[in-house]
Formats: C-alpha cells, structure tokens, sequence
C-alpha cells in the first residue's frame, strides 16, 4: 500500500499583484460568497505574500499557493506551481 498521499495543506489559486521584493510574490486571491444578512452575492479578496525561492512569478501570473511553516513575519504561504502565464500586452 504505498498510495500517493494527499497533500492536508491548503492551496489557493490567485494572481500575483506585486513581485517587487526578493524572494516574495504578494497574491491577490478573489472569492465569491453570499452575503449573511442580505443573501447579496459580494466579491471578497484576500492578499497573501508567497515564498518565491527563484523568483521564477512575475506580475500577472496565475499561480498556486500552498499553507506552510512561518517563513518570516508576514510569510505563511508558498508559491508552488504557476498556473497560466501572464498575457503581455
């Protein structure tokens, strides 16, 4: 029984807004939920800095991110697959 074990780590797919600083990409993830009160459907949106080792994600990507160890003080995440380059204008 030597199955592929699946990941309990939490992944989000998001576009990257900022790769200014070294070795970090900042994530813009964009989620629809339904309002508590009014049942409105509202867009919410969540920015997460990302571990980029080799700095490989540059602005506009769609990448995923996966939950990790405290890399520094506003680090949790890591930048694990890039999902769609982005489109150059």
């Amino acid at each position: 029984m030597t199955e592929a074990k699946k990941s309990l780590k939490r992944t989000l797919i998001g576009k990257v807004v900022s790769d200014k600083r070294s070795k970090t990409v900042t994530v813009l993830i964009e989620r629809r939920v339904k309002h508590e009160l009014y049942g409105k459907i509202v867009g919410k949106s969540s920015k997460y800095h990302a571990h980029d080792e080799t700095g490989v994600y540059k602005l506009g990507d769609t990448v995923e991110i996966t939950e990790s160890r405290p890399i520094s003080k506003t680090k949790n995440w890591v930048a694990t697959r890039l999902v769609q380059k982005a489109v150059a204008v």
